[in-house]
């Protein structure tokens, strides 16, 4: 998951700024920011690696997984998470490209990932079950649908708002979307959610 949150990174710092100002908007003070959090992530994920290791021992020598969460704003960030949580989004997808671009290794089958809401606070741990990369033009309605967690149009509605997400980060390098463009389609389980 290090190469995934690494092009997450690297989409979120197109709208680094915009969410600092927001973020501080947000924050009542940094004390608090500071208590809620340990090393710069917040203790839910370390609480929810605990957890995990607790009931699965045969983790315990495992590093804890790094956390990060879907897209690059609030409001998606933590409905793409509820819909985690829900069973309904099952897959990620960034762009070869991008990891090209930044030589970061494609994403690898039995990654653990804690992912969080857009505030850091740990939602669940998902474990990728299959990495395929696959052209934007050739993307099924069934990835689609695991995709943005949707039976509504998926194929229609994970095309739109991938071409659009791509190409706004693309834009910024001086290249343009092609249907061609070789997309990095991860499936992956929730095997952890936070406790209710």
């Amino acid at each position: 998951m290090k190469q995934l949150t690494i092009v997450l990174f690297l989409i979120v710092i197109s709208c680094k700024n915009e969410q600092k100002v927001q973020n501080e908007k947000e924050m009542d003070s940094d004390t608090q920011t500071i208590a809620k959090t340990e090393n710069g992530i917040d203790k839910s994920v370390y609480e929810m690696w605990n957890d995990y290791v607790e009931s699965n021992p045969e983790f315990k020598d495992q590093e804890i997984p790094e956390s990060d969460f879907f897209h690059n704003n609030r409001n998606d960030a933590n409905r793409l998470a509820e819909l985690t949580l829900k069973g309904k989004k099952k897959a990620s997808s960034g762009l070869l490209s991008l990891y090209k671009q930044y030589k970061v290794d494609l994403p690898k089958v039995g990654t653990k990932q804690i992912l969080t809401d857009f505030d850091g606070r740990a939602q669940a741990i998902i474990e990728n079950t299959r990495v395929d990369t696959i052209p934007f033009n050739e993307i099924s309605k069934e990835y689609a649908e695991m995709d943005m967690g949707t039976d509504t149009q998926p194929l229609e509605k994970w095309k739109k708002a991938h071409w659009d997400f791509f190409e706004s980060f693309l834009k910024e390098n001086g290249k343009q979307p092609t249907e061609e463009m070789l997309v990095v389609c991860v499936r992956f389980k929730t095997i952890w959610p936070k406790k209710q």
